[in-house]
């Protein structure tokens, strides 16, 4: 097992809100002490991280991975090796495939492919209903026996309130997490764009930011009636934050996250009608996205994720209004958030406080931290190297990024999980 001594790195800890330099021992692929100045000799290996920063590995929520189904578009092993570029020890993945993952017996066949295939960790989230058609939910408690750690219909909005009432009373009684996509189906349903001049302009079908406040105000009652474990998967909107502060306030069992792409790109970027700006919810104006960076900053977001939606090139070169929704962000989720982080917005353990820390909380898993104890998934990280992204220099097996030419800052150097190098930049 590993037996290694990172010295002359700059901790990044999320737990504690500090950035210091340091060094981190790690022995049996778990931390094992860390500490300031000169760095004991412990007969391990040393790696000198120059400076560099040594931080918790991104814990990444919604990631979707093609398989079963659509494989051509992404498999576990090109979703392991693109999270490992990226920095992310941990995928947890969507349900959102053909066939749904909505049985025990699929659950175990991704599983399997997982484990043989991704150089990660990944854990599964399973359907909450049946084909995640809104209608039949499935067997929660059988699915977390096979290892679901979260239950959603992703993008498909339970229109059915008895049905969600149901499934969110069942789910608590099984200490179940639910994972919505809080948007009003009805007001949602065909938008491109978001309501605006600038939708208008373009001839877009768009929805109200309303949509979004008007889904987390439902959910928000089941929950008071339920007490269910509910996590919204973005929050995008202004307008959404005073439901969510008032949930959190009286005491809800309630996080909520948002998309890399949402805190990095405003709804102007779409331009020229260019479909790899195309995502689910759309991009917003430039008065939400600074919204959205205050509440992850005050802690009101807890947590930033890739929604990484590997969609191949048929299905974006189409007209704007025809072409699929999805980006992927495995490998640019650590370097678009870094652009907060050099426009002074968010220092680097509150970004790691969303990436890692707080994700790993909201599953009860003991990674996102670096206590002596926890397990060793780390990522080594230069902030400033600047690069010209080439989308097709990704791992993924779809290259569908809204930041390909883009001008970034911040590579990722290594990354271990239990202490094992899974990726080494070349």
């Amino acid at each position: 097992m590993s037996n290694l001594i990172f010295t002359n790195a700059r901790l990044i800890d999320p737990e504690n809100g500090t950035d210091n330099l340091g060094w981190l021992h790690v022995s049996d692929g778990r931390i094992a002490v860390r500490g300031e100045g000169e760095a004991p000799a412990k007969g391990a290996q040393v790696i000198d991280c120059g400076g560099q920063c040594l931080a918790p590995g991104i814990v990444d929520i919604g990631v979707k991975v093609c398989e079963p189904g659509e494989r051509h578009k992404e498999s576990y092993k090109s979703a392991g090796l693109a999270a490992a570029a990226g920095g992310v020890t941990t995928i947890v993945t969507r349900p959102d495939t053909s066939p749904a993952i909505d049985t025990p017996e699929t659950l175990e066949f991704v599983t399997r492919r997982a484990q043989a295939d991704a150089p990660v960790n990944v854990l599964p989230m399973a359907a909450l209903t049946k084909g995640r058609d809104g209608r039949e939910m499935t067997e929660i408690g059988f699915l977390q026996d096979a290892g679901a750690v979260a239950f959603t219909d992703c993008d498909h909005v339970i229109a059915n309130t008895k049905v969600f009432s149901r499934a969110l009373t069942y789910a608590r009684s099984c200490g179940a997490l639910v994972i919505a996509h809080p948007q009003d189906p009805g007001l949602s349903d065909g938008a491109a764009a978001t309501s605006g001049k600038f939708a208008a302009l373009r001839g877009l079908p768009a929805v109200s930011p309303m949509a979004e406040r008007m889904g987390l105000d439902r959910d928000i009652a089941l929950l008071e009636m339920t007490g269910a474990a509910y996590h919204a998967d973005q929050i995008t909107t202004a307008r959404a934050l005073p439901a969510l502060e008032r949930a959190k306030r009286n005491g809800l069992d309630i996080t909520a996250g948002t998309s890399v792409h949402h805190l990095t790109l405003n709804e102007l970027d779409v331009a020229d009608y260019r479909t790899f700006f195309k995502v689910k919810p759309p991009l917003r104006s430039e008065d939400d996205r600074q919204a959205v960076i205050a509440a992850v900053r005050d802690g009101l977001i807890d947590i930033i994720s890739s929604m990484h939606t590997p969609q191949d090139e048929e299905s974006k070169r189409l007209p704007f209004e025809e072409a699929a929704s999805g980006a992927v962000a495995l490998e640019t989720l650590l370097p678009a958030a870094l652009r907060l982080y050099h426009a002074e917005q968010l220092d680097l353990p509150t970004l790691f406080r969303a990436m890692a820390l707080n994700p790993a909380k909201r599953l009860g898993l003991a990674s996102g931290v670096l206590s002596k104890g926890a397990p060793a998934d780390l990522v080594l990280f230069d902030p400033d190297v600047p690069f010209v992204l080439d989308r097709f220099a990704l791992k993924s097996k779809s290259q569908n990024t809204p930041f390909d030419g883009q001008r970034m800052q911040g590579k990722v150097t290594a990354t271990y999980v239990a202490g094992q190098e899974v990726y080494r930049r070349p």
